[in-house]
Formats: structure tokens, C-alpha cells, sequence
């Protein structure tokens, strides 16, 4: 017969939290269903490298889920399901409530745009028998980590006619590859003393794309122009068609599992896909809500959501007002500011996860650990809560019970110790408008890396979060 629990230990079941990870709570047929989840997740990363690529692959998952687009209704009534695509770059969904809109909305919000490099706008050039294209590098990375390593290239090119070309360069195995040389060791004396953040210049991050000379003694720059007669070749393509083309360079890696036993993630862009992936499942599962379930998947997050395509931009009360004309309920003074108002909303981004390599950076009481599930951040900003949206307790409290009726797994946290950590996400803009709003995401580890790792059982917490908030 076991020992009955001492006074203690009751005390300690009742009133204190228990930290474990999740894997020891679930069932083995739990455990299949989160692989199976996250294979899918992993196909999204592997097709989805930039938001052009995620907004496409988001459209046919929400297709082959019975949303149409926007412009195809002429009234909505509730249970109906919708999407908006914008300038290719971002797209919002949504399901049709029973309420009025101006009851508010439940929204989840992430962004589909990672670090990444990006050609200048005049990029090819010719050195000494090398054709290179010049970069600029796109919100924060780490330069060192983006020479020596093989580059793939994806974007589009539109020609002067108006014509729009993808491009796809460096993904499959017979494909050829990129990359961006590094200074050998043995002559890498005064770069090694330099710090960290300038060993690597960022107007050295030139990609290699190129050797072997047009045939022809009477011409100068006779690789860059072999290059170039292959990309007219291959896409009909004069110099010139760089001013209007926008290709991005991202790791050439494939997503896969990561660990004897493929209980992580490791790819690159899961800050933020990994949630952008899992609202676009969770609201694809919504039927028939009270309140207008939207997700919403943005562009320019790591640049300060600026631009058309971001979050400061005035798309998302414009389709607010479109669905208030397809509802047919009446647009009185004010009603926008209403709808703000009584929403509420997850901004859907990624938390960086506990690493014990690096523990002398984070505050262990507070960080976000793999295996614990979706992570809320109450606040973020930097040092002392800088340019945060500090969500309510009154908002805090809902979310605590509702996850926890539903059994979702989740952890409160925050971005590294008070002097050391801090960050941004598009919160505060939704929050200035009126909503109750708080981050909640998946925690990541090597965030702002080429190859990023999540926990399967986080990622998938993640979306039951998201699924029952919407819910």
C-alpha cells in the first residue's frame, strides 16, 4: 500500500505550479498525432520560404478548406469563409460569426516575413573573374552565420511589359547552388580580433554566382555577361530588370526533425511560420463561432511593420469594413473603434526558448523551456518594458482558464534577463487600437538564425491555443 501524502506535500500539489515537460503527460497515440501534425508544418516550412511562397501555399490550404476569396460574396452570413490577399504578401482569413461585428472579433495575428538577404537594386557585378550579386541584409541577423553555407534563391522578376516571372533557384538536388566565401583561417589573423559583430562586413556579403567567361575577346566583363546571357536565356531577363525584381536569398537547407527521437523542428523562417502555420490550421478547423474568428498573416514584421504589406498599414480595417458591407450591418460613426474595442487578440510570434549553452543570458524563473508548451508573453520591449504592450491580468486570467479547460499546455515568460533581452512584435499595434492583446507563440531556439529548432509538442500546443481561442 503506498504512504498516503503529508501535509506538505498536499499544500505543494495545491498551491504551487508544477514545471514538467509535457511529453511525460500525454498518450502515445497523442505523441502520433503531434508527429503527424508537424509533418505537415515541416512541408509548409520546406515550400514557404518567403511570405510570396507562404501567402501561395496559405491560399490552397485555405481553398481545400471551403474558404473563398473575398471578392466572390456578395453577403455573408455567419459560417461563411473567407480570405483577402494582399499584394501577394499578406493575406487574412476568416469565419463568419454569429454576433455583430461590432461585438468585436477573435484574432490571431502573425507575420509570414524572416531574415533574410536581399539582392540591391543594381547587384550584379564582375571582380577579377568572379560575377558576384551585392546584398542587403533584411531585419536582424547575425552576418558570420550566412557565409559558407549553401544559398538558394527565390522571388520574382517583372519584366518591363508588366510580365511577372518566379524564380526558384537552389532547392532541388540537381539544382546548382550559391554562396558567400568566408576569409581562410590561416590569413584570418586581424578578422579574428575583431568582435563578433564585425568580423563579417555587411557590404561583404556578396554571392558567388559565377565564373567562366562569355566567349569573346572584343567584350568587357565577360562573366558577368555569361551570367546574364543565361538569365535572358532562362528568363527572358536584361540587366535592367533587377530595378523591378525582388529576390530574396534564404537558406538552401531543407526543414527537417531534428533528434534521435524527432522531437524538434529544425528549419529556417520558424520565427514566425511556426505560428503563421499554425493559425492558418487552427482557424481552417473553426465552424460556426460566436464571435468572427480571423487570422491574419502579415508582412515587414522584422523591419518594423511598415509599408503597405505591414501592420501599420491600413489593411485589415479595410477588410473589417468589407465584411461590415457584405454583413449588412449598418456602418454608424465610430464603429470601427467599437470593433477594436471589444476585441480581443494573440499576437502569434515566437519566444526565444531557454538554451543552457547560453543560460547566463536568461533568467530561469522567467524563460520559456522547450516541451512546456505555447509560451504567453505578457510584455515585451526592452530594459524597462520599452515600447511593450503590457497585456491586463483581467485578459491574462480568461486565457489561463480557458487553456487550461481545454488542456493546452502553456507557459508564461519573457525575452531574456531585464538588461540583456527585449524585442518587438506587431502587439502594440492592434493594442493602440483598442484590443485586449497579448504574444503567444512557440518557443524557438537559434532564433533569427539560418536553421531555427522548436519542440513538435510546443508547435502543436501552439495551434490547440490558437484553435480554441478562435473557437
Amino acid at each position: 500500500m503506498s504512504e498516503s501524502k503529508t501535509v506538505g506535500e498536499k499544500l505543494q500539489e495545491k498551491l504551487l505550479t508544477k514545471h514538467e515537460s509535457g511529453w511525460e503527460t500525454i498518450s502515445e497515440a497523442e505523441k502520433k498525432q503531434i508527429t503527424q501534425f508537424c509533418d505537415g508544418y515541416i512541408d509548409f516550412l520546406n515550400n514557404g520560404k518567403t511570405e510570396r511562397e507562404c501567402v501561395k501555399v496559405a491560399k490552397q490550404i485555405a481553398e481545400s478548406n471551403g474558404f473563398k476569396p473575398l471578392e466572390k460574396y456578395k453577403k455573408l452570413k455567419a459560417g461563411d469563409k473567407v480570405y483577402f490577399i494582399n499584394r501577394g504578401k499578406n493575406i487574412i482569413l476568416a469565419v463568419i460569426g454569429e454576433e455583430d461585428l461590432e461585438n468585436g472579433v477573435k484574432l490571431v495575428g502573425a507575420h509570414i516575413d524572416s531574415p533574410r538577404l536581399d539582392l540591391k537594386p543594381n547587384p550584379l557585378y564582375e571582380d577579377t573573374g568572379f560575377a558576384y550579386f551585392k546584398t542587403q541584409y533584411y531585419g536582424g541577423i547575425k552576418k558570420y552565420q550566412w557565409v559558407t553555407m549553401p544559398i538558394a534563391i527565390h522571388g520574382v522578376v517583372v519584366l518591363k511589359d508588366g510580365k511577372t516571372i518566379d524564380v526558384n533557384i537552389g532547392e532541388e538536388n540537381d539544382d546548382v547552388t550559391f554562396v558567400i566565401t568566408d576569409l581562410l583561417p590561416h590569413m584570418a589573423r586581424k578578422q579574428m580580433e575583431k568582435k563578433l559583430s564585425e568580423g563579417i562586413e555587411g557590404e561583404d556579403l556578396n554571392l558567388l554566382i559565377g565564373n567562366i567567361p562569355f566567349d569573346d575577346e572584343k567584350v568587357s566583363e565577360k562573366v558577368k555577361l555569361n551570367v546574364m546571357k543565361i538569365l535572358n536565356e532562362k528568363y527572358g531577363m536584361v540587366e535592367s530588370d533587377f530595378l523591378s525584381a525582388e529576390w530574396e536569398l534564404v537558406p538552401a537547407f531543407r526543414a527537417k526533425s531534428l533528434g534521435f527521437d524527432r522531437s524538434m523542428v529544425a528549419g529556417y523562417g520558424q520565427d514566425d511560420r511556426v505560428c503563421a502555420y499554425t493559425s492558418l490550421r487552427a482557424i481552417c478547423e473553426v465552424e460556426n463561432p460566436q464571435k468572427t474568428a480571423v487570422c491574419l498573416l502579415v508582412d515587414k514584421e522584422e523591419i518594423g511593420s511598415v509599408g503597405n504589406t505591414g501592420m501599420e498599414a491600413q489593411t485589415f480595417e479595410k477588410f473589417l469594413g468589407e465584411l461590415l458591407v457584405l454583413k449588412g450591418e449598418e456602418k454608424t460613426p465610430n464603429v470601427m473603434n467599437r470593433i477594436f474595442a471589444n476585441s480581443q487578440m494573440l499576437s502569434a510570434d515566437v519566444d526565444g526558448a531557454f538554451d543552457p549553452i547560453y543560460a547566463s543570458v536568461a533568467d530561469r524563473r522567467n524563460a520559456s523551456y522547450f516541451g512546456r508548451g505555447v509560451g504567453l508573453n505578457k510584455y515585451t520591449g526592452g530594459r524597462g518594458k520599452s515600447g511593450a504592450n503590457d497585456a491586463n491580468a483581467e485578459y491574462v486570467a480568461q486565457l489561463r482558464k480557458l487553456f487550461d479547460d481545454n488542456k493546452v499546455a502553456f507557459q508564461l515568460c519573457e525575452l531574456g534577463k531585464v538588461d540583456e533581452g527585449g524585442g518587438g512584435t506587431i502587439a502594440y499595434i492592434l493594442a493602440n487600437k483598442g484590443m485586449d492583446v497579448i504574444d503567444c507563440g512557440t518557443p524557438v531556439l537559434s532564433m533569427h538564425s539560418p536553421y531555427e529548432v522548436s519542440s513538435k509538442f510546443d508547435v502543436y500546443m501552439s495551434y490547440r491555443a490558437y484553435l480554441v481561442f478562435m473557437k
